[in-house]
Parts: structure tokens; C-alpha cells; sequence
């Protein structure tokens, strides 16, 4: 059985600071579950341009509002509590904070911990993995 807090996580080099937001990794690769899961904070104002190639990704939003928009139709929708999508097309799209948001997050195939978006706002395949 695996067993971890947010808090210890997040001083054990599990959480990840980036632009817009910061992203704490429950679950990687190496826990073996075949996902992992993220607590993410989308900070307020932020706007991530996303197009996750490799990685099919669900979002559930635990806090906060903000929209997502699909770029290949333009339709935009709102995040609110208890609001859940998923990008099971690889979805090119646009994740705004309207206001701080806290998301749950499930990546398949999981990732290995220290991943950043690339310039196309994708998670590559053979970043450098967390253990501990």
C-alpha cells in the first residue's frame, strides 16, 4: 500500500514550480499504478497553452474557477468546483486561472516526477524521475 500526504510530498521534491502554476505528484511511474495524480495549483491570471501529445490527462477541480478552450473548435468551458474533463483526444487547448484554482489530475501514460512543458506545452516522454 502507498501512503503519502500533500505536505510531505511537496517537501520530498514531488512538487514541481512552473509558469502559471505548481503541481505536487501524488503517484508516478514508479509507484507502478499505471497513472499518476497531481495536485495542481492554477494560479490566478494564469493562461497555459497545453497540447499534451503524449498523455491522455483528466482534471477535476477541487477549488477555485477558471475555463478551458478547446483550440480546434473554440469552445470554451467553465471550471468551477466538481466540474471534471478529460482530453482523451490529445487535445490542443487553453487552461485559464480566472481565479486560483486546485485541480486533481490523472496522467496516462504517468509521469516520471520532474517533467516541465516543452515549447509546444507538452510533457515529454524521458524526463529525469523522482524517487524516494
Amino acid at each position: 500500500m502507498i501512503v503519502r500526504t500533500l505536505k510531505d510530498a511537496e517537501k520530498s521534491g514531488r512538487k514541481i514550480t512552473s509558469e502559471g502554476f505548481d503541481s505536487t505528484r501524488l503517484l508516478l511511474r514508479n509507484d507502478n499504478m499505471g497513472f499518476s495524480f497531481h495536485i495542481t495549483t492554477i494560479y490566478r491570471g494564469a493562461e497555459l497553452n497545453l497540447h499534451y501529445q503524449n498523455h491522455l490527462e483528466s482534471v477535476y477541480c477541487i477549488s477555485g474557477y477558471g475555463e478551458v478552450e478547446t483550440l480546434a473548435d473554440g469552445k470554451k468551458y467553465e471550471i468551477a468546483p466538481g466540474t471534471m474533463y478529460a482530453l482523451d483526444m490529445n487535445d490542443k487547448h487553453i487552461l485559464r486561472g480566472i481565479e486560483e484554482m486546485k485541480v486533481a489530475c490523472v496522467f496516462n501514460p504517468p509521469l516520471h516526477g520532474k517533467e516541465k512543458h516543452n515549447a509546444e506545452g507538452a510533457y515529454e516522454l524521458d524526463a529525469e524521475e523522482i524517487s524516494d
